[in-house]
């Protein structure tokens, strides 16, 4: 294959993240927003060490089991991948790759613990498979909209980055991973500003007025919070928009309108200075019988519904830590966001320690534990390599939810050090996960359930929770 050339080829299989693997003339290219079994052309966009990326042209042949997105914008918007495959089909697709990428640390595992028989009916008996979101359109609880144009110089647009595209936005007025209330607010605020012609933040230029648009809703509360992010560059009367806002007829109720000034060069939702325009700067939320009150900048899961499974499965792999002699135990929740797992293991722990780096998620940890009546909890903000060396308490067992990177090498080392029985791993990226479960398998650990938990829906990405014990 060679770069600049145009080829054509059958999709064997997906890898994660969304990486189609294509055969061709005796070579493999790998070609991302395909599905297994399609029939495509594309074009090699790369080509470094016997290795090709490709960038897709044209579908010639659909998948068998294809059908047709019922989002008018999936053939254009970035935000999903898998809108033209039925639920089964994408739950499927998620189990094969996780286990795929997990196959050589259970190899790794059958070896050293001298295990001999075929290794497929090895990684069944640990392996569960994967379990789908209780829902699976309208499910997402925080979207950020980009303002842009649809087009070089065209009319001002709100929605998602076009696909394969870091400057044209396509509006997405009908996007069906969120519900009515998103769709109606991005169409008011979108409506509001073309008719004021004020312009966007350009991404090149550094120059123009509207950024971004957040909005989150509670799934249990219908609670709704709405920021507006903006540069100072210009001076636009917003208060006409809060009230054309409070005054649509929404399923849910708007409990506060910011206002965000950002005037920072990255293309990221931050805050200079944020300003009040109505109501209050935050809302509620309740998963597992727990109160959870969320800012403009909270980390929450996207999905609610979807993370009550994920987190019972974690409750369930950490398994009995009350029973009797237990009361005492003491629980490291690291990488623990504003606090979720640490909230829901307190009522049967003796005390939980949460480490997390991003401040503000530990203050909204500590509220969020008042709120709900726990005193056993303490959270600490600072980075886990650090932080858990100041700490004088030794962990009984640990809970892990690391960003996307996976654990510093040098932190898992102090982790694994502590030589607890059980660790309870729960990665949003299994392609991390796979490289960490390698350290830990080699210094004593045994993998003993793993299952895979989409809270995804219609997307590339998947979660994965996995018990280990100290062999």
């Amino acid at each position: 294959m060679k770069k600049g050339q145009v080829y054509e080829g059958y999709v064997e299989r997906m890898d994660f993240p969304n990486k189609g693997i294509v055969r061709c003339e005796e070579e493999v290219a790998v070609v991302k927003n395909a599905l297994p079994g399609q029939k495509i052309s594309f074009m090699v966009s790369k080509k470094r060490k016997g290795k090709a990326e490709g960038r897709l042209l044209e579908v010639l042949e659909k998948a068998p089991c294809e059908i047709e997105s019922a989002c008018p914008h999936f053939e254009e918007c970035g935000g999903c991948s898998y809108q033209n495959l039925p639920y089964e089909e994408q739950l499927a697709l998620k189990k094969t790759q996780v286990r795929r990428l997990l196959t050589p640390a259970f190899a790794q595992q059958m070896e050293l613990e001298g295990i001999e028989g075929e290794l497929d009916n090895y990684i069944d008996k640990i392996f569960e498979g994967i379990k789908g979101s209780p829902v699976q359109k309208e499910y997402r609880n925080k979207m950020e909209f980009s303002f842009g144009d649809e087009y070089k110089d065209g009319p001002l647009a709100l929605g998602m980055h076009k696909r394969g595209s870091f400057y044209d936005i396509v509006p997405v007025r009908e996007c069906q991973i969120i519900d009515a209330d998103y769709r109606r607010i991005l169409g008011c605020v979108l409506d509001y500003f073309t008719e004021q012609n004020a312009t966007f933040f350009h991404r090149i230029r550094h120059e123009g007025y509207l950024r971004h648009l957040l909005v989150r809703k509670a799934q249990r509360t219908g609670e709704i919070l709405i920021a507006l992010i903006t540069t100072t560059q210009e001076e636009h009367d917003v208060q006409p928009l809060v009230d054309k806002l409070t005054s649509l007829e929404l399923d849910g109720k708007i409990a506060g309108i910011l206002h965000t000034k950002n005037d920072s060069v990255a293309d990221v939702v931050q805050s200079d200075e944020t300003v009040l325009l109505y109501g209050q700067d935050y809302f509620y939320e309740e998963l597992l019988g727990l109160k959870f009150k969320i800012s403009q900048f909270s980390f929450f899961q996207t999905n609610t519904l979807g993370a009550e499974v994920l987190y019972e499965t974690a409750r369930e792999y950490l398994g009995d830590i009350s029973g009797e002699g237990k009361k005492d135990k003491t629980v490291f929740d690291l990488y623990s966001g504003t606090g979720t797992i640490a909230q829901l293991l307190a009522p049967v722990a003796g005390r939980v320690i949460g480490v997390e780096i991003i401040e503000e998620a530990v203050e909204a940890a500590k509220v969020n534990a008042k709120l709900n009546g726990l005193t056993n909890c303490e959270f600490i903000a600072g980075d886990v390599l650090k932080v858990i060396d100041d700490i004088k308490e030794k962990p009984d067992f640990i809970v892990l939810d690391p960003p996307r990177d996976g654990i510093h090498p040098k932190a898992l080392q102090k982790i694994i050090d502590y030589g607890v029985d059980r660790i309870v791993y729960i990665s949003c990226k299994p392609t991390s996960l796979a490289r960490d479960l390698e350290v830990l398998i080699e210094q004593g650990y045994r993998m003993e359930r793993v299952t895979a938990v989409d809270q995804f829906p219609c997307t590339g990405h998947v979660e994965t929770v996995c018990l280990l014990s100290k062999k």
